[in-house]
């Protein structure tokens, strides 16, 4: 049995529009991302979100209505399973309330219409016509009446002769008859663009729909003599001195505001409704245009596929028009759909990259686009890897979970301009307070208790050459000091801290001393020798630790008054690079040298070494301690202490502490590129969290009984100490490289997400972990003249800078347009046989009719090394007769999917810059490989029509060749989009209509007939469309319910976490799933079975087989108690137990 859960829900807007949905005097924006409903309230320029529904179904159509004498709008929704339903927002309750479902009977026997689904309303919000089938439009309405107002009608399901229909629109008009305009080709194999408008209703009553003849109903017919016309815009009529009437004879008559504007991709065609006449302009460059927004009556937003933002604007004298000008204002995503929001501001909705607010800024010549917010979208994800940041030890060691912090996904998202490499990661996020005070280079920060105060109250900030103080009240009044019980200011402070006793420690450069806090008298003090100074400190309430000049190591008893009970110079041997006074271990020191990469646990007593460890594991390491933390970061009763040892190249070992202080079982986890500085954070009952800053900061915390490393949002944090105020509780004080703020740490893990434009789309992602770079396969799209150029390259981005290295390595060949279909990376031998990192490309040519007919070559298999400089250089080349669709390894051999065939190939390296395939063995699938998917010698394949097959690699025997045979199959038809293998004989594929299936071999067959069939054993719709998924392997608990299996990444922007189910958990969890969707009603009403249902072509399932679908799973938590049990009434579990099952689900991701 399998689960589904979202990581990242998907972020791409496909729909937005304006409305008056949550009270007749407020103006909100409604975007639809996949299944979720959105409503995002403007103020001061900003947008916030103010509610988030799930739908269950996936949104095609959002449309708003206006109810007669209403306030407020209605919303209109259909799904792509044609479940349609109106929604009113109830401001008592602040959520939506159902008004009416419906469902379109007639959508079996219908032809899906070429274009998109269309859903228009007319100017009075009162009718509404929908185009989802080939020759057929829907005419609805609203009801006249009181009490049937928000009723929505179908007037009638009319017959189109426009059956190739490219755009359409409803036509303002006085007379009070609806009018609908569409933009159609008369035949789908020609380029061409035709015109024809209608009224919508054919009585003065508007109570029947118009039987749209086109010899008797035409309004207009015309045609455009653009054929690339895409776009219709309306055009509100002007304020006319004289009243036009109709008449028959226009040829005198001119053209005037109230009509439609034809967007062509040369030229502009304005059509006056009354008289007819036309008033063409020329584009000055040719553009494919996909958007558009009203700004006034005369102006209009553009958007072009390329993300160049126009203004559209009217000449006019008076009422008529004269031209039309098109302006360009800006560089914006690609839209998918834009909405004016007055004042100025222009909301940009993107499938194709991130969504954006803008604001109009009205220059001297031409008016600008200033971006003024943010909507991140990692949509759509073609391809992406899976990053381990932990278990760098050995490669044996299973990966991490991604709710760990340490599994990093980096996906290749977004299309040409808007492509972008997206880092996407567990971590906590960190809220800024408030803003203490700007202030450059701060060294450390330490938290004080004034004398008599109960809590800490008073912020030590240290400097290279100053010490400053900050004192809070109670109710956040901050003043600074220019003094504390006698510390010292005038040099930097190392340390600083209360003492059990009331007494207060200070440590500088050149003094320690022990100060009374009442009186500022000093207790005792101690200096080293002349022209020595401290070099390091460390503390617990009885022991003080020095470094002088780092070769000297002095321990110093504080019961005692400053008591040195221990000196040791290690001058002759080594240096201290960094030292540690374990705050809960009683007399024990850590050590780390400089020299020798070592770390040594010492008795504070005597400075003897307990126990010592080499951190270095090969002989050209020489990474080099430089921060120590000995602490208790889980319960006692699951762990003892773990020392963490901050490298000088960004690793962070880890060690278990035995209880005679012995060392074991290392572990390693990369922060960064530079050395981590580690700041304690002490919880509830002795437990210990870590603030690791680094140029990725991360939390580092024990929670289900390991240790999780989460990254944190403090990208710019240089040191920082708790301080838990009356004013500011369980408050953290952070340091900038410019200023200091409070700031609180999040309670939970969120997902973030880090981009790096890269301006191209990514079509393939691979990760080197030796290294330590992802190699990319990059798409671009220029314009040069007026002419699309279309280009691929490959290129290196480092893991750890995020951000590019090198130079890329531009493909193709002269007059030949070559795409990367592939890119995998491999350790192949070189030419005197050592393993070498190698990135292996597979491209296809883009069909040329100017290429010589007779040329073979339709793609090429290209192997790249990496020189010293991170460079990619080509090391081999080798053209073949087809596209090279998907790439993988196996047992040392490549395996290629190519046009027609897979084939297994063996690789050569002749010398540092050429080498050599040879085919081993070939397979013929049955129509077209998309993907491939290696366990042992066992080879998914997933074909573009026939869903999947299994072939196995046979190695040569007796004088025979190696072969591949195939030895199951999945007999149902279905267009494969991406496959993985998941468990023993099991294997998880996507096609191209958002279902999931999981499909098994049964080579324990009672008849080769079963034994070739593979089995489904389970399957669920999931509304998106998965571009690819990879497979995982983590270490889970023996009671874990679900095993994380592999990750998934959609068109629409969405990450999802796949596992298979233990046997024990699978009879519970999947009768809670049942009655969670019979209990739980989402709006519109809509079945969650028949949203889950597979659904192809071919047929339709009942409901998801034996999947759980983990968003509706964590929906439990959401609703009441009362509801809860209702839920577990009959389960087993108390609700207690199923709330935690779902707390630990939750978790996971």
């Amino acid at each position: 049995m399998a689960y589904i859960a979202p990581i990242h829900k998907p972020t791409s807007v496909r729909h937005a529009l304006r409305s008056h949905l949550l009270s007749g005097d407020e103006e909100s924006l409604v975007l639809s991302t996949a299944n979720r409903l959105e409503i995002w309230r403007l103020s001061q320029d900003t947008l916030t979100l103010v509610h988030s529904k799930v739908i269950n179904g996936t949104i095609a159509i959002l449309n708003k209505l206006r109810p007669k004498d209403a306030q407020t709008d209605i919303l209109f929704v259909g799904t792509e399973r044609f479940e349609y339903f109106t929604l009113a927002w109830n401001p008592e309750t602040l959520q939506f309330d159902t008004i009416e479902p419906f469902k379109d009977a007639g959508e079996r026997h219908m032809r899906d219409s070429q274009s998109h689904d269309k859903c228009l309303v007319d100017p009075s919000g009162r009718f509404m016509a929908t185009h989802l089938w080939e020759g057929v439009m829907t005419v609805w309405r609203l009801g006249n009446r009181k009490n049937t107002a928000l009723r929505l009608e179908v007037m009638e399901q009319v017959r189109l002769s426009e059956l190739f229909i490219k755009a359409c629109t409803f036509i303002y008009t006085e007379t009070g008859h609806p009018k609908i305009a569409l933009l159609y080709q008369g035949r789908a194999d020609s380029q061409e663009a035709k015109l024809a408008t209608y009224r919508l209703t054919s009585d003065d009553r508007n109570i029947e729909a118009s039987h749209f003849n086109p010899q008797r109903d035409r309004d207009d017919d015309r045609d455009i003599p653009d054929p690339g016309a895409g776009m219709l815009i309306p055009v509100k009529k002007g304020q006319e001195e004289v009243k036009r009437h109709n008449f028959r004879n226009v040829e005198g008559a001119k053209a005037h505001l109230g009509g439609l504007i034809v967007v062509g991709e040369t030229r502009l065609l304005y059509i006056d409704d009354v008289t007819k006449r036309t008033v063409t302009s020329v584009l000055r460059e040719a553009s494919i245009f996909v958007a558009w927004a009203e700004y006034n009556p005369t102006a209009f937003f553009l958007a072009d596929d390329y993300g160049t933002m126009h203004l559209l604007t009217i000449v006019t004298e008076g009422v008529e028009v004269l031209g039309m000008k098109v302006t360009k204002i800006g560089v914006t995503s690609r839209a998918s759909n834009m909405v004016y929001l007055d004042n100025d501001l222009l909301f940009v909705a993107s499938h194709y990259g991130n969504s954006q607010l803008f604001k109009l800024q009205h220059g001297p010549s031409t008016p600008t686009l200033q971006e003024i917010q943010v909507m991140m979208n990692i949509g759509p994800i073609l391809d992406f890897a899976v990053m381990d940041m932990g278990n760098r030890e050995n490669d044996s060691q299973l990966g991490n979970e991604y709710s760990s912090g340490q599994a990093r996904i980096v996906s290749g998202s977004g299309v040409y301009k808007d492509g972008s490499l997206r880092s996407v990661r567990s971590g906590v996020g960190l809220e800024d307070i408030g803003i203490l005070a700007d202030l450059d280079h701060t060294r450390s920060l330490f938290s004080l208790a004034s004398y008599g105060a109960p809590k800490v109250d008073t912020l030590v900030a240290s400097f290279l050459t100053e010490t400053r103080i900050f004192r809070f009240d109670s109710g956040g009044e901050v003043e600074e000091l220019g003094e504390l019980s006698g510390m010292i200011l005038d040099q930097q402070t190392l340390l600083a801290r209360n003492l059990p006793n009331g007494q207060l420690l200070q440590v500088t450069t050149t003094t320690a001393q022990l100060l009374d806090m009442e009186s500022g008298v000093t207790i005792a003090s101690w200096a080293p020798g002349e022209g020595k100074s401290i070099t390091n400190a460390s503390a617990n309430a009885e022991w003080l630790l020095l470094s002088v000049e780092g070769t000297d190591l002095v321990s110093v008893n504080l019961e005692g008054d400053l008591q040195v009970v221990g000196v040791r110079d290690i001058s002759d041997r080594d240096q201290v690079a960094c030292i540690h006074v374990a705050p809960q271990l009683p007399g024990i020191g850590v050590v780390g040298f400089w020299t020798a990469g070592t770390v040594s646990l010492v008795d504070l007593q005597t400075l003897e070494p307990l126990h010592g460890e080499s951190l270095r594991r090969t002989q050209d390491d020489a990474s080099i301690p430089r921060d120590l933390a000995l602490v208790q970061v889980l319960p006692p009763e699951v762990s003892g202490p773990t020392l963490f040892i901050a490298m000088e190249d960004g690793n962070v070992v880890t060690f278990n502490i035995s209880s005679n202080y012995e060392l074991s079982n290392r572990k390693s986890v990369i922060l960064g590129t530079r050395q981590a500085r580690f700041h304690l954070l002490p919880q509830q009952s002795g437990i210990y969290s870590i603030f690791a800053t680094t140029e990725f900061p991360s939390l580092i915390y024990g929670s289900e009984k390991r240790i999780i490393y989460s990254a944190v949002t403090a990208e710019d944090a240089t040191c920082l100490c708790p301080f838990d105020t009356e004013a500011f509780p369980d408050a953290i004080v952070v340091a900038t490289a410019s200023q200091i703020k409070i700031s609180q740490i999040d309670t939970e893990r969120r997902t973030h997400v880090r981009p790096l434009p890269m301006g191209e789309t990514i079509r393939r992602i691979a990760y080197s972990a030796n290294e330590k770079v992802f190699g990319l396969g990059c798409i671009g799209r220029e314009l040069v003249n007026g002419e699309e150029v279309v280009h691929s390259s490959f290129r290196l981005v480092d893991e750890i800078i995020f951000d590019t290295v090198g130079q890329p390595f531009r493909l193709g060949l002269p007059g030949v347009t070559e795409l990367v279909e592939a890119v995998i990376r491999a350790e192949l031998p070189d030419s005197y046989g050592n393993p070498a990192e190698r990135f292996i490309v597979g491209t296809s040519f883009l069909p040329d009719p100017d290429i010589d007919a007779n040329t073979n070559t339709r793609g090429r298999i290209l192997v790249f090394g990496i020189d010293s400089d991170r460079n990619p250089y080509l090391v081999l080349k080798h053209e073949l007769k087809g596209a090279c669709q998907s790439l993988a390894m196996m047992d040392g051999k490549i395996l290629a999917a190519l046009t027609k065939t897979v084939v297994v190939i063996q690789y050569e390296e002749t010398s540092s810059v050429t080498g050599r395939l040879t085919l081993v063995a070939s397979y013929r699938p049955s129509t077209y490989p998309l993907d491939l998917a290696v366990h042992g010698n066992m080879i998914a394949v997933a074909d573009l029509m026939k869903s999947l097959s299994i072939v196995q690699y046979v190695p040569g025997e007796a004088g025979l060749p190696p072969k591949l045979v195939e030895v199951a199959r999945h007999y149902q038809s279905a267009w494969g989009t991406a496959v993985a293998h998941v468990q023993d004989e099991s294997w998880l594929e996507a096609d191209a209509d958002g279902n999931l299936i999981v499909l098994r071999r049964n080579p324990q067959g009672v008849t080769a007939e079963d034994k070739m069939r593979l089995e489904m054993t389970s399957e669920i719709n999931l509304g998106e469309m998965v571009n690819k998924i990879r497979g995982i392997s983590v270490e889970s608990s023996p009671n874990a319910m679900i095993i994380p299996k592999a990750f998934l990444g959609t068109v629409e922007g969405g990450i999802y976490l796949f596992g298979v189910v233990a046997p024990h958990a699978q009879d519970l969890l999947l009768r809670f799933q049942n009655k969670l969707a019979t209990v739980i009603q989402t709006v519109g009403h809509v079945d969650f079975k028949t949203y889950r249902a597979f659904r192809n072509a071919e047929r339709e399932g009942d409901g998801p087989f034996r999947f759980l679908d983990g968003e509706l799973l964590e929906r439990f938590l959401d609703v009441d108690e009362n509801t809860q049990k209702e839920i577990c009434q009959g389960l087993g579990p108390s609700v207690e137990d199923m709330r935690n099952i779902v707390e630990g689900l939750r978790r996971m991701h």
